[in-house]
């Protein structure tokens, strides 16, 4: 095979050759095996290009200024064990490449290499890839402060694999739900599951603000209202300040959470009272129920049971009885 042309990988995702060159080669073969060579202008490609690129033309040693065809069955056997060789050296360094990167990737991800303590992550998907990279990591235990009320459905379908695994793993859990999450059913399926696997979840029904701290050394707060930034502050100082002085005050003040239907007592007393309050002060129901995370169906139920209950016609005759029934409750436990 001396003298033929050395044959480089072809570009996946198309015939090995144009229609046009096929067609001339066939007429090659047709004519006698041999034709004259071509002088193409700079930067153009023809089927005579093709042909001689893949190696079905190649010079005449005898005349060379011509060229001859060579057995398609032969190159064919020369080039598919070529590129098998090419496939498995490209196959090695796909397996390869993460370990070779691996450092690299290290020391982009070291919070001194992204501007100190403090990261700012923007996007929900960027923050989500880097909580998974810390549940990845092996943490020993997480905290979260959840508030806005029931998660949305995806999100928890989204994560419920990702905490399952923390669980499985060793981590400690414990969240803070607000209480009207335990008023939906999505995500008292989640807790459920989560509860089962060893996860601790309680209710609050106060204002809280959102956060997550990952073993007292890093800490995860909003940036200002916008739920597209958040601070990742890695400082273990700030971490284990947040995590006693903010989420541990609360987890003692919210109540147990298993998943369970049944909604304890003082937890619809306390939700009922809120209403009441932000019912008094002016707020429409609207507002109300976006607040405490409940739909406007649900808010309508609770302020006619309310009402019922009470024996009342208005919303200040039903705040006067609450206030008197809390006040005797305190008195007589």
């Amino acid at each position: 095979m001396s003298g033929r042309a050395q044959f480089g990988p072809i570009t996946s995702g198309g015939p090995i050759l144009s229609a046009e060159a096929r067609a001339l080669f066939l007429h090659i073969i047709r004519t006698g095996g041999s034709t004259s060579k071509e002088v193409a202008a700079p930067g153009e490609s023809s089927p005579l290009d093709e042909l001689i690129r893949i190696g079905l033309l190649v010079p005449d040693l005898d005349a060379p200024d011509s060229l001859i065809a060579i057995d398609p069955t032969q190159l064919s056997e020369s080039l598919s064990s070529t590129w098998q060789r090419q496939a498995l050296d490209l196959l090695t360094r796909a397996v390869t490449l993460p370990t070779e990167l691996s450092e690299l990737a290290q020391e982009f991800h070291t919070p001194g290499q992204v501007g100190g303590s403090i990261e700012y992550v923007h996007g929900k998907v960027l923050i989500n890839q880097k909580m998974q990279q810390y549940a990845d990591a092996g943490a020993e235990e997480a905290l979260a402060l959840q508030p806005g009320g029931p998660r949305p459905p995806e999100l928890l379908a989204s994560v419920i694999d990702r905490d399952l695994a923390m669980l499985g793993n060793g981590t400690k859990i414990r969240t803070i739900y607000h209480a009207s999450t335990r008023y939906h059913q999505p995500t008292r399926d989640y807790v459920t599951r989560l509860a089962k696997a060893g996860g601790q979840y309680r209710t609050l029904d106060e204002p809280y603000t959102r956060l997550i701290v990952i073993d007292r050394k890093m800490a995860v707060i909003p940036v200002a209202h916008d739920l597209n930034m958040a601070a990742f502050i890695h400082e273990p100082a700030v971490a284990t300040y947040l995590a006693e002085q903010v989420f541990e005050p609360s987890w003692s003040r919210a109540l147990d959470f298993d998943g369970d239907r049944t909604v304890p007592q003082q937890v619809v007393s306390r939700l009922r009272q809120t209403i009441i309050d932000l019912l008094l002060a002016g707020t429409n129901h609207r507002v109300i129920a976006r607040r405490l995370g409940i739909s406007e169906r649900t808010l309508a139920r609770h302020i006619a049971e309310m009402r019922e209950e009470h024996n009342v016609d208005s919303l200040f005759q039903l705040g006067y009885a609450l206030a008197r029934a809390e006040s005797t409750n305190g008195n007589h436990p």
